[in-house]
């Protein structure tokens, strides 16, 4: 069985940086334009959902 502190360290190295890649891929990062409109979606859903909750 694998010791809790192996198993730590060995999570770190398979999420390190040098593992980073260039080039496209599907997944959004923070800096990405992506992330205009899905927080506009999110928040006009999060608006109607309060205003359903406060008409109840």
């Amino acid at each position: 069985m694998i010791s809790r502190p192996s198993l730590i360290l060995a999570t770190f190295a398979v999420a390190s940086p040098a593992l980073a890649h260039e080039g496209a891929h599907l997944h959004p990062h923070a800096d990405s334009a992506v992330w205009g409109p899905i927080l506009a979606g999110l928040l006009a859903v999060a608006g109607a959902a309060l205003i359903a909750w406060r008409q109840k």
